[in-house]
């Protein structure tokens, strides 16, 4: 499993060593920020169907648990996508990024600024578009873009609509769970 953990993150920096190329040809933001975006929402969507989807309910062979390394059992795709992301914030500084919610089951993946708060509210609003914006955190000013984060599958909605812990349990397949977040230093 750590090699599978180990080659989405290899594949995510590698796409993000791309984008950030084409960030210093002096391509937009906007556009930078949807290179990225495609490459893990490629990746998340990937897992979700043919790993967790497939093996849990689907063939019924295996779990998936946040608690994965004492159960035995698959990482949820929300752990799949922190891993990569926290692989990226330890290999570079060229961007960063998150998945967040309105409805976080771990209140720390809830908005942390005015502007997560925004955009996760447009994107719940507006499902069919991105947010962007700018604001500054920490005296560094930052392009941030937030794309909308839908449960593709049966086994996202089985997860957070059973989950103890879940502030929302009427989640359907193709429902706005939260939104992915992505932030690059304005030079």
């Amino acid at each position: 499993m750590r090699y599978r953990i180990f080659t989405i993150a290899v594949a995510v920096a590698v796409a993000a060593g791309i984008a950030m190329d084409a960030a210093a040809q002096d391509m937009p933001y906007p556009r930078v920020a949807d290179m990225l975006y495609r490459v893990m929402s490629a990746d998340r969507e990937v897992y979700t169907r043919m790993v967790v989807q497939r093996l849990t309910v689907d063939e019924e062979i295996l779990t998936a648990s946040e608690h994965f390394e004492d159960e035995a059992a698959l990482p949820l795709p929300a752990q799949m996508f922190r891993f990569g992301a926290e692989t990226v914030m330890d290999n570079t500084e060229d961007f960063s990024y998150a998945l967040l919610s309105l409805n976080p089951i771990n209140r720390n993946n809830g908005p942390a600024t005015e502007l997560e708060q925004e955009a996760l509210e447009f994107v719940a609003d507006n499902p069919d578009e991105n947010f962007y914006g700018e604001e500054e955190l920490g005296g560094e000013r930052y392009f941030a873009a937030v794309y909308p984060d839908r449960a593709i599958v049966e086994a996202c909605v089985n997860c957070h609509n059973s989950h103890r812990d879940s502030p929302r349990t009427d989640l359907k397949v193709g429902d706005v769970m939260g939104g992915v977040v992505i932030r690059i230093p304005i030079d």
